[in-house]
Order: C-alpha cells, then sequence, then structure tokens
C-alpha cells in the first residue's frame, strides 16, 4: 500500500488516474468518456460522459447481498419512537416517496425543497429526489420563515414536504405556520405542499395547497419507481449556505464526482466498512447530514443512525446508551456537543458498554485541547477531527487513517485529503506560506470530486467569491486562517471575517478562545470582534461557567473576569486581552452545536443579527442582550 504522501502526490499529479480507479467504487450505467475535464476553469467536470444514480449506488446495488441488513435505524428521544429499516424496507418507502412526489408533479431537473424535522420521511424524501432525477434542497427545519422564503425564490421548487412539527428539547414547534408566512413572502408560487402528519401540532389541512403524505402513501404502497440515470455533472443537489447580509448562496453539488468521492472517503478517513453501523449526530440541514447521515454510510452499505433529540434529554447518559443499544461503531458530532457531556455526570458514560465503537470523528470547529484531553482519557478511543466546509461536502483535512495511520497532532484536523492541492497563502501576495506563518487557507484549481459545482444558477457569484481573493492567482479560497507545521499538518485559526483588527494587530477570535479556555472554571467560551472607536476593533467574550454559582459572592465577577484577562496576557499578549467578560448560562447555538459568533457580533455593535436558523435556547440571545446591557 502506498505511504499518505505518495497517495496524496499522486491524486495532485495524476488526478486522472488516481479518480478513475476511485470511481470503480460506484455502480456506473453507462461508463464515463473523461475522468476530467478542465477546459473551463474554475469549473471542472468530473466522470465525464458516465451516467449513474445516487439512490441506486445507496440502496438498489445492496439488496442482492443486504436486503435484511438494517440500512436505517431512527431514535427519537423526543417523542419516544425507534425504528429499523433494512435495505428492503428502505427501499419500499423510498419508492413510496418518489412514486408520490411523482404524482405532485416533480420529474428530472425539478428542485424540491424538503423543510422537515430528523424524522425518516427526510431520509425517504432526499433519496426519492435522486432516484427521480429531480434536484433536492434541504432547509434546516425551523428555519425563520424569511430565510425560508429567500431559498424558496433562488430554488423555485414545485413541491415543498413539511412537518406538522419539529421537537426539540420537550419543545414542539410547529412547521406549518413558518412555511404558510415563508409562502406569503416569497415571489415563487409552489403548487403543491406536502404535509408528513406527526400528530404533534393542530392538523392544517386547510389551504388548497397542501397534501396529506400518508393517503398517497397508502395508494402508491406497492409502487416502484424506476431510477433515471444521470450524467454525472448534473446537480443532485443545492444546499445554501445562510449569511448576515446578502442572498444565500445555494452550493450546487453534482452526481458521480459526489458518489465516488463520499465511497472513497468511507475507507480513506472513516474506515467505514460494509454491516458497520455509523452514527452522525447533526442534521440533514447541514452538509454533514447529507454526506454522512444519508449518502456514504449507505453508498459504502453500512448502516445509518438517524437521531431526534439532545445529548442530555432525557439525561446525560443517553447517548452512550444509544452507542451501547445499538452497537455503534462510528460515531461522528462536533466539539461542541462533547463540551456539554463533559459537564455531565462521568458515571454516565462510565455505566455505558462503549466497547462496539471503534473511533469518535469530530468536525465543525476546532476541537480545544481541555475537551480533547478529557474525551480522550474517559472513550479511551481514537478521537480523530477533520476539517471540511459545505462547500467541499467531505473532509479536505483529515488524519488518512485508511491510507497511512498518521499521528494526530492536538490541535490540528490533519493532513490535506485526496485530491486537495491545500496550501496557507499571504492574504496580501497569495505567496505560499512557511510553516508555522499564519495566512489564508487555499486550494488550487481543480477542485476534487464532490466539491461544489457552481453557485445555483449564479456561475459569475461562484467566480468572484471564491476564485478572486488570492492575489493574482486562480485559487478558491476557503475563508480560513490557518497555519501548517513542518510535517504538513494544517491547523485552522479561525475564519478571515472573524479576525479582529486592534490597534493594527491582526488577532484571530479562535486564539483569544483557546486561551480563556484553558482557565479551570470555563466550560465554554466565543470570542467576537466589535469596532471601537479608538482601538478599530475590540474583542468581546461570553463565557459559560462549570460552576454557575461562582459569581455568588460579592466581587467574585470582577475577580474572575480579571484572571481570565490575565490567561489570555499569558498566553498571547496584553494586545489580545477581551474588553470585557460576559458571564452567560448558555451560549446561542443551531441545532447542530455551532455557535452563533456572527449573530453575538451583530447584537454587540447594535446591528440586526440577520440569517438565523432555529436555535437551540430561545433565551440565549436574550442573555447575550441582557449581559451587554448590563
Amino acid at each position: 500500500m502506498p505511504t499518505y504522501r505518495e497517495a496524496h502526490r499522486r491524486s495532485i499529479e495524476d488526478p486522472e488516474s488516481f479518480w478513475g480507479e476511485q470511481a470503480r467504487r460506484i455502480h456506473w450505467e453507462t461508463p464515463f468518456e473523461q475522468v476530467l475535464d478542465r477546459s473551463n476553469p474554475p469549473f471542472a467536470r468530473w466522470f465525464v460522459g458516465g451516467k449513474t444514480n445516487l439512490c441506486y449506488n445507496a440502496i438498489d446495488r445492496h439488496l442482492a447481498a443486504r436486503a435484511r441488513q438494517n440500512a436505517l435505524v431512527y431514535v427519537s428521544t423526543e417523542t419516544g419512537i425507534e425504528r429499523r429499516y433494512t435495505y428492503a424496507e428502505l427501499h419500499a418507502e423510498v419508492n413510496r416517496m418518489a412514486a408520490v412526489m411523482r404524482s405532485l408533479g416533480v420529474t428530472q431537473g425539478e428542485r424540491v425543497l424538503i423543510y422537515l424535522p430528523m424524522i425518516p420521511e427526510a431520509l425517504f424524501a432526499m433519496l426519492a429526489c435522486a432516484r427521480l432525477g429531480a434536484i433536492h434542497s434541504v432547509v434546516f427545519g425551523g428555519f425563520a420563515a424569511p430565510s425560508l422564503a429567500a431559498r424558496i425564490d433562488d430554488a423555485t421548487p414545485v413541491l415543498i414536504v413539511t412537518a406538522d412539527a419539529g421537537a426539540r428539547a420537550g419543545r414542539v414547534i410547529d412547521y406549518t405556520p413558518l412555511v404558510d408566512e415563508a409562502l406569503a413572502r416569497a415571489t415563487h408560487k409552489v403548487p403543491k405542499v406536502l404535509l408528513i402528519d406527526r400528530q404533534l401540532a393542530p392538523e392544517r389541512l386547510q389551504a388548497p395547497y397542501l397534501v396529506a403524505y400518508e393517503p398517497l402513501r397508502e395508494r402508491f404502497f406497492d409502487a416502484h419507481v424506476p431510477c433515471v440515470w444521470l450524467e454525472s455533472n448534473q446537480p443532485s443537489y443545492v444546499l445554501y449556505t445562510s449569511g448576515t447580509t446578502g442572498k444565500p448562496k445555494g452550493v450546487q453539488r453534482d452526481v458521480g464526482g459526489y458518489a465516488v468521492a463520499l465511497a472513497a472517503s468511507m475507507e480513506h478517513i472513516f474506515q467505514g466498512k460494509p454491516g458497520d453501523t455509523m452514527w452522525t449526530a447533526s442534521d440533514v440541514g447541514w452538509v454533514v447530514g447529507h454526506s454522512y447521515i444519508i449518502y456514504a454510510p449507505l453508498i459504502a452499505g453500512l448502516t445509518t443512525v438517524m437521531y431526534e433529540g439532545t445529548p442530555i434529554r432525557p439525561d446525560g447518559g443517553i447517548w452512550w446508551r444509544i452507542i451501547e443499544q445499538h452497537r455503534i461503531n462510528l460515531m461522528f458530532t462536533a466539539p461542541t456537543a462533547l463540551r456539554v457531556l463533559k459537564k455531565q455526570d462521568p458515571k454516565l458514560m462510565e455505566q455505558a458498554d462503549l466497547s462496539s465503537l471503534r473511533t469518535l470523528f469530530l468536525a465543525g470547529e476546532p476541537l480545544d485541547e481541555p475537551t480533547a484531553q478529557w474525551i480522550q482519557s474517559a472513550l479511551k478511543k481514537p478521537v480523530v477531527d477533520n476539517y471540511w466546509q459545505t462547500e467541499t461536502g467531505w473532509p479536505m483535512i483529515a488524519i488518512p487513517r485508511g491510507i497511512e495511520a498518521l499521528s494526530p497532532k492536538l490541535g490540528s484536523p490533519g493532513v490535506p485529503s485526496m485530491g486537495f492541492a491545500l496550501t496557507v497563502r499571504n492574504e496580501a501576495t497569495g505567496e505560499i506560506c512557511a510553516p508555522g506563518e499564519k495566512g489564508v487557507i487555499a486550494l488550487d484549481y481543480p477542485l476534487p470530486p464532490g466539491c461544489m459545482q457552481t453557485v445555483w444558477g449564479d456561475d459569475s457569484r461562484f467566480i468572484k467569491t471564491y476564485w478572486n481573493s488570492v492575489p493574482g492567482q486562480q485559487l478558491y479560497s476557503t475563508f480560513d486562517w490557518g497555519v501548517t507545521d513542518e510535517d504538513g499538518y494544517v491547523s485552522i485559526l479561525g475564519r478571515t471575517d472573524d479576525v479582529i483588527n486592534v490597534a493594527g494587530h491582526r488577532l484571530g477570535t479562535r486564539e483569544i478562545e483557546e486561551a480563556i479556555s484553558s482557565h479551570r472554571a470555563v466550560a465554554e467560551v466565543a470570542v467576537v470582534g466589535v469596532a471601537d472607536s479608538v482601538k478599530g476593533q475590540v474583542a468581546l467574550a461570553f463565557v459559560v461557567l462549570r460552576d454557575a454559582q461562582a459569581l455568588d459572592k460579592a466581587g467574585a465577577r470582577e475577580a474572575l473576569e480579571a484572571e481570565l484577562a490575565r490567561s489570555v496576557d499569558a498566553h498571547l499578549g496584553a494586545i489580545a486581552r477581551p474588553a470585557r467578560v460576559h458571564f452567560l448560562a448558555t451560549l446561542p447555538k443551531t441545532r447542530s452545536g455551532k455557535l452563533l459568533r456572527r449573530a453575538i457580533a451583530a447584537l454587540a455593535e447594535g446591528r440586526d443579527p440577520g440569517d438565523l436558523p432555529m436555535i437551540e435556547d430561545a433565551g440565549a440571545l436574550v442573555q447575550v442582550k441582557e449581559a451587554l446591557a448590563r
């Protein structure tokens, strides 16, 4: 077997040969004629002329050998419902959903907007779109109506698939009023809305565009819908990234390149084997859910676990019991979830049988040292970080355990993955940075299979946004600061637009967060930069303590704030010291655990926080406002 360096070098220098071999991992109904067409940079076309189908690769091709193997395990600690679907049963459900969609006018190339909680029907709907050759656009369940309307107008779907409600932390979130308001706001008129009734909210079928799913499912119970074979470069889905201003960007992904990249990643990065069980604790509304709840595990013949709930309901041991009960082999989550679990009674983990678990994978944000040390010590299993974006579709930096078991390094997600010609560049000159020198993480053309093709309906925005920011170079910018070491390991230092310029000194918010989180009293921290009339910007820190009662004593708040400032001084120097440290009970996060740093910064500057998903705790932003008002 080649070493990592040999394999990576080949994937960059001879991508046609490398990816031509990887393409054997999936089924091609029609063989491709050309591995890579790079005649129109910065666009790249992979496996040109080949015809395939994501649904066929995820389900149908496994039926001969895996019809009775579990394909999907569904667990909801919100409703107490658990369901299992074999590959044969999943095949039947997806055919039913596809027949229902077809009866409502969904055909090849049309868009279907999926606005669902974490329920099996979300997976059925995504795979049904793939089966029909339609383009799905999944919007995170509970997203605010104005943001939903913007996505309706951009994607112009012929159908919306939604549910009566979602559930989170014991709260029922009624979806239908959000859909009603979004449809009223949107310019594009959607003919039909398919409603999945969970019987969690008042039934609402009065609107003429609403169609109940269950009667149609019964009508098409025995349906078989043939797969539509798509040329490799036809769109498979559009997934929107949100921002504080401007129109959301629709990340458009292809069919063939995505399938090949995911299949390769399951071996090269995740070491997933057919018959394994993989639990990705994310949401189908995010790219991690698309890639590693839905498509990749099924393409590789695994059992995938879909979870509706939080890490601490009904108690802080629920995740560990799920691993034991369902014999999870691979788990994938975010560091934020671990920080929540870290605060729970350690006996809850000790009581669970975690012998089935081989590896815990993390992504979504950098893994801080205290959390890394805690989980490694407590779990006694490999804990492997990785780094990627909605735009790339799969990890661009990881430990290539399926190729060479490189040793992880604390603070780094690893080395560039196969096909990613990754460098760290000086933001002013575009020159490659020396090891240890901070710069912008960039990718050479062409992007490997599985990455975004373009911005939906706007090629010029794709070029302007991603390919024109590095001076004098045709490079894709990740908009993340990074640094490499002498061995090629990459560390992420935060977003380029989250850099604070304090009196001419450029400071990454992530670096300040690391310094504060090293204090024994700190459970979580978010640092943002806000405008300052004297220094240009200053840092504000928002801290959750391990023991909130520590602030009850007179003078304790001021004393602890001073201690945290000294910690920053010790790590980074006085220039990085936050102007204020605010103490909160909880930080604003999305349901998948990402901190809403931009929203916090907007509130600190008196701005509208803009395009926000449904957050984990509705009172968290109120806490931020109250803290700022003190």
